[in-house]
């Protein structure tokens, strides 16, 4: 049997809904990364984007552990002489939300023209609202825990009629 490669024609993409309300930052933006790079798929090929397209809303409502917000240092430079400029976490995500996010994001995709592909899939937004209704994004559970949605039962599961019941663990010897 030969090894399985992905054909660029073969690529399916659904496009994805993340909300950023109350998410750590890095850890939202290492769930946006895999989903970019198209790693949760068993099609996966490192060479070939084979990633989903993500709408990333309530930017603004992202948080962060430490005292990042003081300390942490977004740095570019225009090229001239005399051209550095420092901003802090705090001053950047009041002004353009989006870009704290594109930033965590871009630095963990590929360093090099198949990763520039990548991010130009990414969506950010500040607000709530977005502009990609029309691609019927499906919506992806948040870090922040869900209630549960039936009180009485509590998080118990419950069993399936006709389903086998579970194993007890083996022991290991």
């Amino acid at each position: 049997m030969k090894t399985y490669t992905t054909k660029s024609a073969e690529i399916e993409r659904h496009w994805k809904l993340v909300d950023a309300d109350g998410a750590t930052l890095g850890r939202l933006a290492t769930r946006v990364a895999t989903l970019l790079r198209g790693k949760h798929k068993p099609s996966f090929s490192p060479h070939l984007d084979t990633g989903d397209p993500v709408v990333v809303v309530n930017a603004a409502k992202v948080k962060v552990t430490g005292n990042k917000l003081q300390a942490k240092l977004y740095i570019r430079h225009s090229g001239y002489p005399g051209g550095l400029r420092k901003e802090t976490l705090e001053r950047l995500l009041s002004r353009r939300p989006e870009e704290v996010v594109r930033r965590a994001v871009r630095g963990m995709l590929p360093q090099n023209r198949l990763g520039e592909k990548m991010i130009r899939k990414l969506h950010v937004y500040a607000g709530a609202e977005h502009p990609h209704a029309a691609q019927k994004p499906q919506q992806l559970g948040g870090s922040a825990p869900q209630p549960p949605t039936d009180t009485d039962k509590g998080s118990v599961p419950q069993p399936v009629a006709g389903a086998e019941p579970p194993r007890p663990p083996r022991s290991r010897k």
